[in-house]
């Protein structure tokens, strides 16, 4: 297990000189997997990018038998990012290079996706997640979830637990909702009791992410901490510990949470919610590929 034992939690510091090598990188392939499209009756349709598996690994429809390999790599990105960012695009590189199908695509109200993304909540959401896995994908597959990806991922291995093969999180976003309407203060509260929406500045610059009553709501529903949550696949979890929008303790009570026993969770001294420099790229495809290998 690339010398992480069962369990384990680990402390990284900042290592500059630290040389990423092939696993990290980050530039766009020459040939990028068309944009398409995955038409939904009555839901937004899905904006995607699918690469092709040419390693030779399982596609069959059938639910995976147990220890079957995985045969693709799902990829979930943050709330307002999209299917474009660094590590999209490093894990369908490692994808790429290992013959591997993979899929990144866009919620719907995200990037090229339809839809607002004032009209989703956790729950529609994870409908689009779930269509993804039912309908682009075949055979047991790896989940790789951002932020509120983690969060999702989470929520579509216990829906769909005959094709979640293992999972990968970085700085997943577990329940987040729970806090958000105190963080929000007596202004934000008031303007979602009257109005429904609150905006709430961000370092990442546009005008603020929409906050909904209905975003809150339906997320309180789909809160998974204070309880076992029954997955017992392999599980890997990067959180940097100058994350300023979710804690990474989140990320240590998201592993005492699974059932798996072989979860192991790196915390990054120096990292922040993004963890997208070429260190914490190499890191987070270091965990991709200790979980493929197990397979």
């Amino acid at each position: 297990m690339s010398g992480a034992q069962r369990g384990e939690a680990r402390v990284a510091a900042a290592a500059p000189a630290l040389d990423a090598g092939p696993a990290a990188a980050t530039s766009e392939p020459a040939t990028e997997p068309p944009l398409e499209y995955l038409e939904r009756d009555g839901a937004p349709r899905l904006a995607y990018r699918r690469l092709a598996a040419t390693g030779g690994r399982a596609s069959s429809a059938e639910p995976p038998a147990a220890g079957a390999r995985i045969a693709g790599v799902v990829f979930l990105h943050g709330f307002m990012s999209d299917m474009q960012g660094q590590k999209a695009l490093a894990v369908e590189a490692l994808c790429r290079r290992r013959g591997l199908a993979c899929v990144r695509f866009d919620y719907r109200g995200h990037g090229r996706s339809g839809g607002r993304v004032e009209d989703g909540s956790v729950g529609r959401w994870l409908d689009d997640v779930l269509a993804v896995i039912d309908g682009l994908t075949s055979g047991p597959q790896l989940l790789v979830g951002s932020s509120l990806g983690g969060w999702l991922m989470t929520l579509a291995a216990l829906a769909r637990p005959q094709r979640a093969a293992g999972l990968v999180g970085v700085a997943v976003a577990l329940d987040f909702v729970r806090t958000l309407r105190e963080e929000i203060g007596e202004a934000g509260r008031r303007a979602l009791d009257e109005h429904g929406i609150h905006r709430i500045p961000t370092p990442y610059g546009g005008d603020g992410y929409p906050i909904t009553r209905e975003l809150i709501d339906d997320g309180l529903r789909h809160c998974l901490l204070g309880a076992a949550i029954p997955f017992t696949g392999p599980v890997r979890l990067l959180h940097g510990m100058r994350d300023a929008d979710v804690p990474w303790r989140n990320s240590l009570a998201a592993a005492a949470a699974f059932d798996s026993d072989d979860v192991v969770v790196e915390c990054v001294k120096d990292g922040d919610h993004r963890l997208s420099r070429p260190v914490d790229i190499a890191r987070l495809c270091r965990a991709v590929e200790d979980v493929l290998d197990l397979t």
